[in-house]
């Protein structure tokens, strides 16, 4: 696969996230510390937008059900819940990011 551009580093400042249409899905795009990191949008508990989630530092929190994930690796963090029913989530997909100028471009798999 070949990287494809997404955005421009000025769009995201540093502990702000995004999401941007490619290719018919939405990737997450967030910039911890001046560094850019892309996320398939999609929580894999039950699908809910990470982009509308909260980012404290790396950590993306799923709004639908609060699983957490690092933006850096898609490693999951806390599954999610429901009511009081903790529910095991797998991580999230990370997709490889370069920059090249101002230019943010991202691997789709």
């Amino acid at each position: 696969m070949s990287f494809v551009k997404i955005a421009e580093t000025g769009m995201i400042a540093p502990g702000e996230k995004k999401g941007f249409p490619l290719n018919g899905k939405t990737v997450l795009l967030a910039n911890v510390d001046g560094a850019f990191y892309a996320l398939n949008n999609k929580c894999p508990h039950m699908g809910g937008s990470l982009a509308d989630g909260t980012l404290d530092g790396a950590t993306i929190t799923c709004p639908r059900h609060g699983a957490k994930f690092d933006v850096r690796t898609g490693k999951n963090l806390g599954n999610a819940k429901i009511a009081f029913v903790q529910m095991k989530v797998g991580d999230a997909t990370a997709l490889p990011v370069k920059i090249e100028g101002k230019d943010i471009l991202v691997e789709l798999t």
